[in-house]
């Protein structure tokens, strides 16, 4: 029996399932009294600039039951708390307005709630009672892989804080019991304030992409693409200038995770149906909108889904946050107003050999275009194309003109939609961006990489293809051959085995009646003989 439950936490990161209350107190009581160490430490040292050493730095206090010079006593297990770059993320906190005694009041102050719904990957999710931030289990290899990723990201914030990705503001590690557990602390997509109707996992692709039965069975299940394509037949219709800011910055996400050769990832994506909600208060009484529960205002800046398209001062003049709850105002297909909260997520997950032999396994099974694992390039291009084209149109403007402001929440009619011709002239415009785009592109070292428009950059991304396709090529072919290898051989083998069976079963018997024949014969002579010497007179 580990500190941390029966079967503890692998080292690889993987957190068990079914948590006892004992358990999941311990942990969130360690990972309060390390990150009010690691913070309240760190505030007293002077600012500076980021340092490209600063990305690398791993931070470890130890905090005995009994206390120590430097850490107060608790009646947790001992345990041994890592802090990974912590003036990197200082710096990330920094720019998105979060100062250092509001991220202690909302991780230490009150403790943490564990959301009652994980993750398919097993990880366990804690959510801060403000709603401001998400606490995730990561494994091994997807800490390192942020590790790595700081650099680029550092540089990527620096150029466009307006982003859908994931906002990561720290990295930590607790052991204890010679396990280890890490997490990520995150800006919260869903805040709970705000009853979501229909919650979607959205990544472009096809193949066994449709909610278990297990997962309907929940209370709040997370649907996906085929789900979404039969229930939302006709998508979710934004205003033209809401639709542009999330097209350009899904158009920017897309860029950059390709840069960093990051596939797999998912478009998160929660519905609160404004008209179904106001039908549910009246149904039990309640005045329209009188006591809706509302989530308090985020204190980090481009926080909210509105905020992350369009940035902070802009929508917050447009559209009341009372009104909008910090979602994107949206039609569904039968008129009703909706409010959308959409983040990427799972972004931790490079195209290394592993998931390049997933591909090429599935494609060997299905058609390599509809899985979700693909090479970087065309996992960006299909899912920027889903989201532009498929989850999300562009419809009239939903915001109501000054003289017809007080008519109604938004104040205009339903329904009217451009052309299917400038839709589509608009949405191959987009692609084609995405495809030839200048905006610079980062590695994971967080060198800028060449644009694609210049000829050192048209012969790098053709160098780079030519490399991916030859691999898949390689790994297809390698794959093709072994499939048919190891059949022939089984065959063979089979064949083989079911010969020698029937040679040794012959063998087996011929031996036996041999053996039988010899020992009956054996003792016919010795019997006659016994006889023959044993007459009288002779």
């Amino acid at each position: 029996l580990t500190p941390w439950g029966k079967n503890g936490s692998s080292s690889s990161g993987f957190w068990p399932r079914g948590l006892g209350t004992t358990t999941s107190s311990a942990l969130k009581g360690a990972i309060q009294l390390g990150i009010g160490y690691t913070v309240g430490n760190l505030s007293s040292k002077p600012e500076r600039d980021v340092l490209m050493q600063d990305f690398y730095v791993v931070e470890s206090i130890f905090f005995p039951s009994e206390g120590s010079n430097l850490t107060p006593a608790h009646h947790y297990p001992d345990f041994r708390f890592k802090t990974y770059a912590p003036v990197a993320f200082r710096y990330f906190r920094e720019l998105f307005g979060i100062r250092p005694d509001d991220y202690l009041y909302s991780l230490c102050n009150e403790p943490l709630i564990e959301l009652s719904n994980p993750g398919a990957s097993g990880s366990i999710f804690y959510v801060t009672r403000d709603d401001e931030f998400i606490i995730k289990t990561v494994q091994h290899k997807e800490a390192e892989f942020l590790q790595k990723l700081l650099p680029g990201y550092y540089m990527n914030l620096n150029q466009n804080p307006r982003t859908l990705l994931p906002k990561f503001f720290g990295l930590y590690c607790v052991q204890s019991g010679g396990k280890n557990i890490r997490i990520t602390v995150m800006n919260n997509v869903l805040p709970r304030a705000v009853h979501m109707h229909l919650k979607f996992d959205l990544k472009g692709s096809t193949y066994k992409r449709r909610a278990s039965k297990k997962e309907r069975e929940k209370s709040k299940p997370t649907f996906k693409d085929l789900d979404f394509l039969s229930d939302v037949p006709d998508g979710l219709t934004l205003d033209q200038e809401t639709f542009g800011a999330l097209v350009k910055t899904l158009q920017r996400d897309c860029l950059v995770l390709e840069s960093f050769k990051i596939m797999d990832y998912s478009l998160l994506l929660g519905v609160h149906n404004k008209t179904l909600a106001e039908k549910e208060r009246q149904s039990q009484g309640s005045p329209a909108g009188g006591d809706e529960m509302r989530p308090a205002a985020q204190r980090a800046l481009y926080s909210t889904a509105m905020e992350s398209i369009q940035g902070g001062s802009s929508c917050r003049d447009t559209l009341d946050h009372a009104d909008t709850m910090g979602g994107i105002p949206a039609v569904g297909c039968k008129g009703e107003r909706l409010l959308l909260f959409i983040g990427i997520i799972d972004i931790l997950q490079s195209y290394r050999m592993i998931k390049k032999l997933e591909h090429s396994w599935k494609s060997l099974i299905h058609d390599g275009d509809t899985v979700s694992v693909h090479r970087p390039g065309f996992y960006a291009e299909r899912f920027y194309r889903f989201c532009s084209a498929t989850v999300f149109r562009k419809g009239c403007s939903l915001r109501p003109s000054p003289s017809k402001r007080g008519r109604g929440p938004l104040g205009r009619s339903l329904g009217q939609r451009p052309s299917v011709c400038e839709d589509n002239q608009e949405h191959q415009e987009n692609l084609e961006n995405l495809r030839g785009s200048n905006f610079p592109l980062l590695g994971v070292d967080g060198r800028t990489r060449p644009p694609a428009g210049s000829m050192e950059g048209w012969k790098e991304g053709r160098k780079e293809g030519r490399e991916e396709r030859r691999m898949d090529g390689w790994m297809e072919e390698r794959m093709g051959g072994w499939m048919e290898g190891w059949m022939e051989g089984w065959k063979d083998g089979w064949k083989d085995g079911w010969m020698d069976g029937r040679m040794d079963g012959r063998m087996d018997g011929w031996m036996e009646g041999w053996m039988d024949g010899w020992k009956d014969g054996r003792m016919d002579g010795r019997m006659e003989s016994h006889i023959f010497c044993g007459r009288p007179g002779q």
